[in-house]
């Protein structure tokens, strides 16, 4: 179903419709809604479920200016689409860039909980965003460039996934055929508009989030784990979550485990 928000055509989907608990999960770079399908196998039909296509991936719009890829006005088509719907109450689930999306979110609007799944407020100082930007602008003009299945060889061989190669041929041809039905255009305006480098730094934010936030990792993930832990020390009301033998997407990794940690936490109303 496409929702049209801000002349963006938003992409998603939803199950249980009408259940109590309500969930959204926002996807990472080169992913889509359908990362989520596995995980969402293992919820009760009591969850209802929303997955929605950032800009740029799966069957959202994959506009040619960057403005619609920066992080406000990504925030306002997150919250635009939600008004459409009618949703309050929810919990917000991200992964990666929609971890860094769904803080973002839950910085300036209300949510019930936050679920943050090796994910990051940004880059702390300005030093350290310049040379990030700097390094993604150069691998959005390699997406440009080379094209999707170049960019795709590459990036699955970055030390980040490297646990992904345990994983089943099976599952391994899944995800890499996710990531090839993604567009230049898409893939390399996203990185201009909303990477790590450019969006700004929610560091100084996290002191305000008073929701229940629970950050998850995997024990593979060194570097999230040790920012989960910093940020662990400025958010309010917060817990950490480290998943044993996986590494940075636990959700696909370990669909089920996950799945049962977003339940547990969703359901237990004192978490």
């Amino acid at each position: 179903m496409n929702v049209n928000v801000h002349n963006i055509n938003m992409h998603m989907k939803r199950y249980n419709i009408g259940a109590k608990e309500k969930v959204i999960f926002l996807h990472g770079f080169t992913g889509s809604s359908d990362t989520w399908k596995e995980v969402i196998t293992y919820l009760p039909s009591t969850v209802e479920v929303l997955t929605v296509d950032l800009v740029g991936h799966g069957q959202s719009s994959k506009p040619e200016q960057i403005k619609p890829y920066t992080t406000e006005e990504q925030i306002e088509a997150l919250h635009e689409l939600l008004l459409q719907l009618k949703w309050s109450n929810f919990t917000l689930i991200g992964y990666s860039m929609g971890g860094r999306l769904a803080l973002a979110y839950a910085s300036k609007y209300p949510v019930a909980k936050l679920i943050l799944e090796s994910s990051s407020p940004g880059l702390a100082s300005e030093d350290e965003r310049v040379k990030r930007k700097r390094a993604d602008e150069l691998l959005a003009e390699r997406i440009t460039n080379d094209g999707i299945v170049s960019f795709v060889d590459f990036w699955e061989g970055i030390p980040l996934f490297h646990s992904q190669k345990s994983l089943s041929l099976e599952k391994q041809q899944k995800i890499r055929a996710e990531r090839l039905a993604g567009s230049e255009v898409g893939f390399s305006n996203s990185l201009r508009g909303f990477s790590t480098g450019v969006q700004p730094s929610y560091w100084d934010k996290l002191v305000n989030i008073k929701n229940p936030t629970i950050l998850i990792t995997g024990e593979l993930d060194q570097k999230f784990y040790d920012i989960a832990k910093e940020m662990q020390k400025l958010l309010p009301n917060c817990h950490h979550k480290q998943v044993n033998d996986v590494g940075h997407a636990i959700h696909v990794e370990n669909a089920e485990l996950f799945a049962t940690i977003v339940k547990d936490i969703i359901l237990k109303e004192d978490e």
